[in-house]
């Protein structure tokens, strides 16, 4: 029986107010102040400072985007005259731009033809999908390891040549072959972790650049 972690104990750890968020820190609370609905926003802008992944007018296809603080941010960074795209299972319910396009759907299983057609040739495929944990690692990281390769699967069928794939995956034993099938696929790629990442998660990200 995998042991459940008490709300009430994580927040008196963190000095959290009773009945607050337990895993609240100083990111969530400034995403929120600049109206981002997650810290995860922290974690592309780390990247996107070092790699560069996202350029003026480019396109960008955001797999598993709800909340949304991603598609957000790489609104920004593309501009007015850029698009971001984004689709995720689960509803986006904050306000976007004018250049973010997103559907509820599952990318697998889409049969939205116009929204296939608009995506086809992106110039950067980003992922931070995660799977619902369980608890345990090797189980975890297995699961994490299935969304990563469809994200692959994407960026392989829709990113444009010279292209670049930014996907969060789990450490764990699958973690070298999926890095091998980057390798594959792409000019370079660097394994990284944002300093923004909670210091207990077992997420690492693989940044590619130069799709072959």
């Amino acid at each position: 029986m995998v042991a459940k972690k008490n709300p009430k104990s994580a927040a008196k750890k963190s000095g959290a107010k009773p009945g607050a968020n337990p895993w609240e820190d100083h990111l969530t609370r400034k995403a929120k102040a600049q109206n981002y609905p997650a810290r995860s926003v922290y974690k592309l802008e780390e990247i996107q400072n070092k790699f560069k992944i996202i350029k003026k007018n480019d396109q960008v296809l955001d797999l598993g985007c709800a909340p949304g603080s991603w598609l957000l941010y790489a609104a920004k960074q593309a501009g007015d005259q850029g698009r971001v795209f984004g689709i995720d299972l689960k509803a986006v319910e904050i306000p976007l731009p004018e250049n973010v396009i997103v559907i509820q759907d599952d990318i697998l299983n889409l049969e939205d033809g116009a929204f296939l057609e608009r995506i086809k040739g992106v110039d950067s495929v980003i992922s931070d999908m995660a799977p619902a944990t369980t608890g345990r690692k090797d189980v975890d990281a297995l699961r994490s390891f299935e969304l990563c390769s469809m994200a692959l699967q994407v960026a392989d069928d829709f990113l444009a040549p010279n292209g670049n794939f930014v996907c969060k995956i789990f450490q764990g034993n699958e973690f070298n072959d999926f890095q091998k099938a980057v390798k594959l696929k792409f000019m370079t790629c660097k394994v990284f972790k944002p300093e923004s990442c909670r210091k207990q998660s077992k997420e690492i990200y693989i940044i590619a650049k130069g799709k072959r």
